[in-house]
């Protein structure tokens, strides 16, 4: 391994350490604020409407139906 080879790989170690420390920091302050928290609240209900939408569905009368005449084939 060369001088300029071991040179460009700290510059290269020292670069990618530092993004991820900025990033966990970013992680950090974001999930003390409280928009995760947020985010997956938001995320919660939405998912419960389509899980309510979901059940409306399937117990119509008309998929009772669908359902019957499958199962005659």
């Amino acid at each position: 391994m060369n001088l300029w080879t071991m040179i460009v790989s700290i510059v290269a170690i020292v670069m990618v350490a530092h993004v991820i420390e900025r990033s966990m920091k970013h992680w950090a302050d974001k999930k003390a604020s409280g928009e995760i928290a947020d985010d997956a609240d938001a995320r919660f209900a939405e998912l419960e409407d389509r899980i309510r939408v979901l059940e409306r569905i399937v117990t119509e009368n008309k998929f009772d139906l669908k359902k019957e005449i499958d199962g005659l084939r």
